[in-house]
């Protein structure tokens, strides 16, 4: 499909893929690409399953290569870095692995210091270096993603599934 770019107006391509996971729903991918240097690769997942939660320990360098599926609506957690990632309105779904998980939350540090306190910065410095290390297979941490459209997962033989009780506004529906 060709639209304007939104940067530019430019007439672009629109490329548009759906795919089936196993274990999760169909996913739409939907990419753009103008030589303005507009980019746009979204994951959508195309229907709901039932609240779910994963628990992924990683032992070792081997774990951080497990497939980590989030969708718009999911939480994510690592308790021994105190770090809790919840949706916003301009969550993106997105398909990788543990490794780059601990990237995007390396990156979104960054973001975070930019308008941090000197004593922020320090914190999130400490915690920067805990994650290079968990990157490296040098640190132990257990991944949770908490999913309630049931559309995430990780997905590992070591990997805890849980099904959670739907809300009550949910049941309500």
């Amino acid at each position: 499909m060709t639209a304007p770019c939104p940067n530019c107006s430019k007439e672009i391509q629109y490329i548009y893929q759906t795919e089936r996971i196993p274990y999760f729903a169909e996913v739409m991918f939907a990419s753009a690409i103008c030589d303005c240097g507009f980019k746009s690769v979204e994951t959508y997942v195309m229907g709901d399953g039932e609240p779910v939660r994963y628990t992924f320990r990683v032992e070792n360098a081997d774990d951080l290569s497990a497939r980590v599926i989030r969708s718009s609506s999911a939480e994510m957690r690592i308790p021994e870095f105190g770090i809790e990632v919840t949706p916003g309105p301009m969550c993106e779904a997105f398909i990788s692995n543990v490794e780059g998980v601990l990237l995007r939350m390396s990156d979104a540090l960054d973001t975070i210091a930019r308008t941090a306190t000197d004593e922020e910065k320090e914190k999130i410095a400490a915690l920067k270096e805990k994650l290079d290390a968990a990157r490296e297979g040098n640190f132990e941490f257990t991944l949770v993603i908490e999913d309630m459209s049931g559309n995430s997962g990780i997905v590992s033989r070591k990997a805890v599934k849980e099904i959670l009780p739907k809300t009550a506004q949910e049941t309500a529906a």
